[in-house]
């Protein structure tokens, strides 16, 4: 493997040890390399503290002077809430910077390369830019778009169910499906149900694993909820509702949600939520859980509902589809490609 690609993966690795504990900044791994050998490493452990080259340039020490370092993040060139990384990569020495992928942010993007190129650093950009850029594609999205990313993630048996006609849906999918759902609720910075999940559900939507998660997602509700019954639901205040139900609403609603820096947002159902989030354009990715089981019925409810398509060229196709298995149950994910204004209101 050639030696750029090799250290790039370790620091991507090294960037997913802080999964979800980052936001509203990206996750950042980077490693110090020295004659073909690591001499520090580091990664970006939550908003406030040092960024990863920070932490890779301390570990190395002397050893960072004509090193190479390997970042997954253009270094940052100005100040925020810690002084900008070019100063810190300059002072220590380093000989050449590998950065994956340039800072999307428009007011930052080429800076920080363009300071270190002045100063004499050899730059490299590109190596496994793609891998980065999916890392932190929330993050990205918002820089590019004011919007949060948003994944609808919906648990179904083989023939399109997510519940009986009374409502019943625990447990469709199994455990590792589960687990799976806590890994998106610990990427996500909000998460959306429908009212009518709420009320038959009763799910908590925080992140139950690990115990005690430090950056609990905030919790939308969509469709109609009184105060009252908000609080018996939520007892600790951390719920709103919604009801975006058109394409110009939800647009809206998640640029709203943009400035207060939400980089993802997470979609878990129920049907009509599914449905209405699709017709309004809203949807960036789904990922589908899918149990090796048959519910039938003809009024068991569906995965997705919402306004009735007129032709089946109106379906929504995906890109760069992904199928998995986890557990027993079946993943299918994929980027959204096509987008209809179909949702209307009650």
């Amino acid at each position: 493997m050639d030696a750029d690609v090799r250290f790039m993966h370790r620091a991507l690795a090294l960037a997913r040890r802080a999964w979800g504990r980052t936001s509203p900044n990206p996750m950042v791994g980077a490693v110090a390399v020295r004659d073909g050998q690591i001499v520090g490493e580091g990664f970006h452990p939550r908003a406030g503290e040092p960024h990863a080259e920070v932490f890779a340039l301390r570990a190395a020490g002397e050893a960072a002077r004509g090193a190479t370092l390997y970042v997954t993040l253009e270094p940052c060139s100005t100040y925020g809430r810690t002084p900008p990384c070019v100063e810190a990569i300059l002072r220590a020495g380093v000989a050449r910077v590998v950065a994956a992928t340039a800072d999307p942010n428009p007011a930052h993007a080429g800076r920080g390369l363009a300071q270190l190129r002045a100063a004499g650093v050899a730059v490299t950009t590109g190596v496994l830019e793609e891998d980065a850029a999916e890392l932190n594609k929330g993050f990205f999205h918002r820089m590019r778009t004011g919007k949060p990313y948003v994944i609808l993630k919906m648990a179904m048996t083989l023939d399109g169910k997510i519940a009986t006609a009374a409502g019943e849906s625990k447990w469709i999918t199994g455990e590792a499906a589960r687990s799976r759902v806590q890994k998106l609720r610990q990427w996500c910075d909000a998460v959306m149900v429908g009212a009518a999940t709420v009320r038959i559900d009763r799910p908590g939507l925080i992140v139950r694993s690990p115990r005690n998660w430090p950056c609990q997602p905030e919790r939308w509700i969509f469709g109609r909820m009184s105060r009252e019954e908000l609080a018996a639901f939520f007892p600790d205040g951390n719920a709103r509702t919604c009801a975006p139900r058109t394409p110009e609403a939800w647009e809206a609603f998640l640029l709203e949600l943009g400035k207060r820096s939400v980089n993802g947002l997470l979609l878990e159902g129920g049907g009509e939520l599914a449905g209405c989030a699709l017709q309004g354009g809203a949807v960036d990715e789904v990922e589908f859980h899918i149990a090796p089981k048959l519910l039938t019925g003809r009024d068991s409810r569906p995965v997705t509902g919402g306004a009735d398509p007129a032709a089946l060229a109106d379906a929504f196709m995906l890109e760069n589809r992904r199928v998995r298995t986890l557990g027993q149950d079946l993943i299918v994910s994929g980027k959204v490609a096509r987008r209809r204004s179909l949702c209307l209101p009650d």
